[in-house]
């Protein structure tokens, strides 16, 4: 089975598979006073953002024929292909393109487009102005789990090409609509690890497998493993429940993005995030002491799900 086929056979099963009990209405026909049932509480949704100013990158067959395009396509086959073609520098099974996908292109899944505009740029994870090269080498570290290629390497020079030639026309130096992940409200009632892993046996473990190893065929991922020796690490941007949530609502499952309530981006997102994973590579000497010094953010490294719903509950209260 291709990629393309397995996207196509997960699509067309999750089609009739029934999401978990946080529906915004009662069943048609029903009416909940007439059996003794309260009104059915409104589930806050994240509005769609408006599409009509996104910006479009090109086709894919608008690549050149020459020499720049010949770069341009070795940095789409290194971002979609990572293992095959940047393998020295990954330490799990994901490629780039599990976390951006259509090959980078799609808005509200963190697309190459979007984020080479904004660069260079202050990032509180780094504590300095990042370039875009050492943005991209943080995620070869962390969502890779690897080493990352130097700036000036035929791998980084090509990832680049790429991105530039997808952003083409876009204004710079401003957030573009659809750039990185949607940031879902805080739902009404705190994450729930049980919830979670209904709504992943429901609509997840189809593709990703009963217990998040993913799916392979011919010795290659398929669908990526979502935790594990051969998913991202602790320090990973997905690791955070927030970042994860924004990720599964608009994306997943996959063809079907947007048909999950808020309630339940969130708790699947937090039975994913609660499950082992590779060390941040900024370990030293204990989780507590590395929690304190890296991961001031909502995620479940070094805290329980009852302590991370304590500091969202604090977080809202703020205003954060």
């Amino acid at each position: 089975m291709n990629r393309l086929a397995g996207y196509l056979l997960c699509t067309f099963a999750l089609g009739g598979v029934a999401h978990a009990s946080d529906g915004p209405t009662a069943p048609p026909g029903k009416d909940p006073a007439a059996h003794g049932k309260a009104t059915p509480r409104k589930v806050a949704r994240t509005p769609a953002r408006p599409a009509p100013s996104r910006f479009t990158p090109p086709p894919a067959n608008a690549i050149p024929d020459d020499e720049f395009g010949r770069t341009v396509r070795l940095g789409r086959d290194i971002f979609v292909h990572t293992q095959q073609y940047a393998r020295d520098y990954v330490g799990n099974g994901l490629n780039c393109a599990n976390c951006h996908l259509d090959d980078g292109r799609k808005a509200d899944s963190a697309p190459l487009w979007a984020a080479y505009v904004v660069y260079p740029a202050y990032r509180k994870k780094t504590g300095q102005v990042d370039t875009f090269q050492s943005r991209l080498q943080g995620c070869f570290r962390y969502s890779m789990n690897g080493k990352p290629p130097a700036a000036d390497s035929k791998e980084m020079t090509a990832l680049v090409t790429y991105a530039f030639w997808l952003a083409q026309g876009a204004p710079t130096g401003t957030r573009l609509p659809g750039q990185g992940y949607v940031k879902v409200a805080t739902p009404p009632r705190a994450p729930d690890l049980a919830r979670g892993r209904e709504v992943y046996r429901s609509n997840c473990a189809i593709c990703h497998g009963a217990d998040g190893e993913g799916t392979q065929v011919n010795g290659e991922y398929a669908f990526p493993p979502l935790w594990g020796k051969d998913s991202f690490n602790w320090g990973a941007g997905m690791h955070r429940v927030d970042t994860a949530a924004g990720f599964i609502k608009a994306n997943m499952p996959y063809g079907l993005g947007g048909t999950l309530s808020d309630q339940e981006a969130w708790d699947v997102a937090l039975f994913m995030d609660s499950h082992d994973r590779p060390q941040d590579p900024r370990f030293k000497d204990s989780v507590a002491k590395t929690r304190d010094a890296h991961h001031d953010e909502d995620c479940l490294y070094g805290r329980t799900p009852e302590e991370l719903a304590a500091s969202l509950k604090k977080r809202a209260k703020s205003g954060k």
